[in-house]
């Protein structure tokens, strides 16, 4: 927005002044909207709305605690939510019901754990608790929480029990959040889950308790977390972070006597334990997944399939996965016809199923990852082959990845031949994942390397960018100009891998994961664009220019200058503190030179 703009004012136009009074007027009737929707919600929860702010530290890591039973008459039922304030949908608390358990076919005995992640339900209202915002814009964009879905972690439970009419105790203990922190969530849910399933709810209570005194989720700090007599260690990433490294590692060397668990990482899975079985195929498997093609992986059991999805997702990382996808998704699934119908071409989401159903509602699905039981770390399945969709029948098929997709690139024989090597002489699996990371990560810097060198250049140049006039805008991204730029600068600089590159990206630029991408891109720059602009304001004497200006062209000024910080904390701009401070400097500056009467309406305007 040009910061000049009197000129277009005819005789029944509103000036600036009026503007003012109307702002001000209606940031008045704002905050009584405010305080009116406070005291409705504290009386909608009989008096807890203080207990909310109890609650807070509790929200920035958990939205709540689902207890999931089996009731002969009712089936899978939700048996506790707490904190009791807590509010799920119906919807919401019947896909946390259907998800919470494994399908009956699993046949998982004793303990079990896994993740799934459902859609919010539409029109429920904004949470009151805005924690996780401020620090979104510090972690990772693949980290970054996606508002319209939660994560359910699951314990599940089930053991013979007599004294029963099913003859089975099954309970699942499920964490819900908005927050992808898989291995953090999953270590809780180890050091809580089996005592809650002999003491109860007075032990959840307590728990709970526990979480609400935790620090908040800080990116690049390391925190301390006490649980029910045991501390863990963490450190969520940051942006700034070099992807591939973990920095827990250079924070431990001191012995701590009181650190009882220390987690090296808070959302990654077991990469190679995941690829294991199809790790002559995994550059294949990273191709589908960075064109966000249609993905199905049916596995013996909730763990197997939640783990291989996570892990999939997780192969294109420093990328965001942009499409959707379901670590663990049953027939009940309140988006079960929406992905299965044979009326439209199957939706870019990656599924993780169980049920031998699946094998017939999804073989019109173009790529099916079929997984056996994972083996225990060190050893290694027989590995799959690539065979035709024709011969997916049922679940009972032969493991094996189902496809006609032909792969652009050439296989990368060298990295098969060191995971291969790994294998013989019984290299840990968290050393073989390492090395796969380390070769995912190599191989998608190499791919998007390029782009980002691309969509730099679309910036405009800062000599270009004056106080005086809107911030230039973005040259538009050509794909026929980018191409051309690969001949020179494609990945043949960093890459060994020989292929075809050029169809690679053309199919690329036509993804989900492109547009996402290039959306989170374009709103970065335009936003360093915005934070340019207001430095160049700062540099300006605007005590000079108001001396040759008129009174209505100064109120403008005011208030569009005031405009500008209000955008800059609400679109967290990338500018440095003392930018701020030296524009509300200026600020107060003009308006104590103005008349008294415009300097009350100016000074309740916004905020100074």
């Amino acid at each position: 927005m040009a910061l000049l703009g009197p000129a277009g004012l005819g005789p029944g136009s509103r000036g600036p002044l009026d503007e003012a009074v109307e702002v001000a007027e209606r940031r008045e009737a704002s905050a009584l909207v405010a305080a009116g929707a406070a005291l409705e919600d504290d009386e909608e929860d009989d008096g807890r709305g203080r207990g909310l702010l109890r609650w807070d530290s509790f929200s920035a890591w958990l939205h709540c605690v689902c207890v999931v039973g089996f009731d002969l008459e009712l089936g899978q039922a939700v048996e506790v939510i707490y904190p009791q304030h807590s509010k799920l949908t119906d919807k919401e608390k019947t896909n946390i019901c259907y998800l919470s358990f494994p399908d009956s076919n699993s046949g998982c005995l004793g303990d079990t754990q896994f993740c799934f992640r459902f859609r919010q339900s539409s029109g429920r209202r904004v949470s009151l608790h805005c924690l996780l915002d401020q620090f979104d814009k510090d972690l990772p964009v693949y980290l970054k929480k996606d508002p319209a879905y939660f994560y359910g972690y699951v314990y599940f439970r089930q053991v013979r029990d007599k004294t029963l009419k099913r003859g089975y105790f099954q309970k699942s203990l499920v964490l819900i959040s908005k927050l992808p922190y898989i291995h953090f969530f999953h270590t809780v849910l180890k050091q809580i889950a089996p005592e809650y399933f002999e003491k109860n709810e007075p032990y959840l209570e307590a728990a709970c308790n526990d979480v609400d005194r935790w620090p908040a989720p800080v990116p690049g700090k390391t925190l301390h977390l006490p649980i029910m007599g045991v501390v863990m260690k963490v450190r969520i990433p940051t942006c700034h972070d070099k992807p591939g490294t973990t920095q827990i590692v250079q924070l431990t060397q001191q012995a701590d006597t009181n650190i009882s668990v220390i987690l090296p990482t808070v959302h990654e899975v077991d990469l190679f334990r995941c690829f294991c079985p199809v790790f002559l195929h995994s550059q294949m498997l990273w191709e589908l997944v960075l064109l966000g093609e249609p993905l199905v992986v049916m596995a013996p059991s909730p763990s197997e399939s939640s783990e291989t999805v996570l892990a999939l997702v997780n192969c294109i990382s420093p990328l965001k996965y942009f499409s959707d996808f379901r670590p663990y998704f049953t027939i009940h699934d309140s988006e079960f016809k929406e992905y299965t119908t044979r009326t439209q071409a199957p939706p870019s989401v990656i599924l993780g199923v169980t049920n031998p159903f699946f094998a017939k509602t999804l073989q019109h699905w173009p790529h099916i990852i079929r997984i056996g039981d994972l083996k225990p770390a060190g050893e290694i399945p027989k590995q799959v082959k690539v065979k035709k969709l024709k011969n997916l029948k049922t679940l009972d098929s032969k493991p094996g990845v189902y496809t006609s997709y032909k792969p652009y690139l050439n296989r990368d024989e060298e990295i098969i031949k060191q995971l291969q090597k790994g294998v013989q002489q019984k290299r840990p699996s968290e050393a073989q994942s390492v090395i796969l990371r380390r070769y995912f990560l190599e191989l998608t810097q190499s791919f998007i390397i390029p782009l980002e060198r691309y969509v730099a250049s679309l910036m405009p140049l800062q000599k270009s960018i004056s106080p005086w006039k809107s911030p230039p805008q973005l040259r538009q991204f050509l794909p026929e100009e980018f191409m051309k730029t690969l001949e020179k600068t494609g990945p043949q600089l960093t890459s060994r891998i020989k292929g075809d590159w050029i169809g690679l990206y053309k199919h690329f630029l036509k993804s989900p994961n492109f547009d996402g991408w290039f959306k989170a891109r374009r709103k970065e720059m335009t936003q360093k664009l915005e934070a340019l602009h207001l430095e160049a304001l700062c540099e300006e004497d605007l005590l000079l220019w108001i001396q040759k200006h008129t009174e209505v062209e100064t109120v403008d000024l005011v208030l569009k200058l005031k405009n500008k910080l209000l955008q800059a904390d609400r679109e967290h701009l990338p500018v440095k503190p003392d930018t701020v401070e030296k524009l509300r400097t200026h600020i107060d500056a003009i308006i104590l030179a103005l008349p008294e009467d415009l300097q009350g309406i100016l000074l309740k305007t916004g905020m100074t």
